[in-house]
């Protein structure tokens, strides 16, 4: 066989374990291609991640515009091509004047039957909430359908709130069993998380727990109250409140802020430490604050981009923020939330205290060190180093 579309043509199909094209003929551009067939909704596509540098693109491509960009990759800019497939294995050179040779062995009997299938899009992910279990709160919150289908549109949302549980299932260890299990929901806003985090601990795993949501807007708070009475949830109430003014209690056991704006993560996170929370997970948003103080001569020529310095900032408050827990007797770990791809707010910091954890002076000395130099005084730092 001497003809690449041909060759593509037949062994592109559900049974493709993958593609790889390698060997560039020229160097500065895409340094390789891989293809793997992903399965989205009822339809087999072909998933084409193209390396350039150090940054991989993908795209989903329909079987005939894969094989005309994979025929038109080998004519002009690759030398090599590999296929696995559950029918085959095939190799495509192309020599430098432009001969092209193709090798293909059949996969057969015993060893066919061994070969597993790739459609990685179609293995079933073990979600803490299943799908086609009808769950009323995710019903009424536009995410399932009645008959417990997860609508198009919000699957990003059913893959976060399992994310979300995830995180949570990881530190079940951490909260008591013996007795009623105090949280808090800081800037719960429409409040998928806190239904998910009440309908997981308390009728999934029993726990005894209160679980209260705090928002600033009055007419969400009314919303999920009643949607609360409604199912019955009679240790799940929401508040109208500020998080920085907030003293509704004086013990907590876990406390989750998901996208409290700007300063608001830190009240939230030094009101967290100040009860002593076993647990804390918080996912910042709208690190305005260190943008408007960081300054660095070093770093000067970088800072003066407004994006970078924005991103630069976000990294900088986030990472001090990890390391304030850690002197606070907190283990902690900064953790990705959901993919980039659905939002640049992805990233989680999930603190659990330490009661062996002792004072670390170095350790203290290093990020305040670290914000000296770039001339940043975290709200953080004030509420809960220099107001003791």
């Amino acid at each position: 066989m001497t003809d690449i579309k041909e060759f593509l043509d037949k062994y592109t199909d559900r049974d493709l374990k993958r593609i790889l094209i390698s060997n560039p003929r020229e160097s500065g551009g895409t340094l390789k291609m891989q293809v793997r067939p992903v399965q989205v909704k009822d339809k087999i596509l072909f998933q084409m991640t193209r390396t350039i540098g150090t940054q991989e693109f993908h795209e989903n491509l329909e079987k005939d515009v894969l094989v005309s960009k994979l025929q038109e990759e080998m004519e002009k800019n690759f030398k090599q091509l590999q296929l696995e497939s559950r029918r085959a294995q095939g190799t495509v050179l192309v020599s430098k004047k432009g001969k092209i040779t193709i090798k293909v062995k059949e996969v057969r009997g015993k060893e066919k039957e061994e070969f597993p299938r790739m459609l990685s899009h179609n293995r079933t992910k073990n979600y803490v909430l299943k799908e086609g279990i009808p769950v009323p709160w995710l019903i009424d919150l536009g995410v399932m359908s009645r008959d417990g289908k997860i609508r198009n549109a919000r699957y990003d949302k059913f893959k976060q709130l399992n994310r979300f549980l995830e995180f949570i299932e990881d530190v079940l260890p951490r909260l008591p069993k013996d007795r009623e299990v105090q949280i808090i929901d800081f800037g719960c806003g429409k409040s998928y998380l806190t239904f998910a985090m009440y309908y997981y601990l308390k009728e999934l795993k029993g726990y005894d727990i209160c679980v209260t949501g705090l928002d600033l807007k009055t007419d969400v708070i009314k919303n999920c109250n009643a949607l609360a009475e409604k199912y019955g949830y009679d240790k799940l109430r929401f508040l109208q409140g500020d998080i920085a003014s907030y003293e509704g209690t004086d013990q907590v056991d876990m406390v989750v802020t998901l996208h409290a704006c700007d300063t608001a993560t830190d009240y939230a996170l030094a009101k967290a430490v100040k009860w002593g929370a076993s647990v804390i997970l918080s996912v910042p948003c709208c690190q305005h604050e260190l943008n408007g103080q960081v300054k660095n001569e070093v770093l000067a020529p970088v800072l003066k981009y407004g994006i970078l310095k924005e991103r630069f900032s976000a990294i900088l408050t986030d990472g001090l923020r990890a390391q304030m827990l850690e002197s606070a007797g907190y283990d902690t770990q900064i953790l990705e939330f959901i993919d980039m791809e659905h939002t640049p707010k992805n990233l989680l910091i999930r603190a659990v205290k330490n009661p062996k954890k002792k004072e670390n002076r170095r350790q203290q000395k290093a990020w305040e060190d670290c914000a000296e130099a770039m001339s940043v005084s975290p709200s953080l730092q004030r509420l809960l180093f220099q107001e003791r």
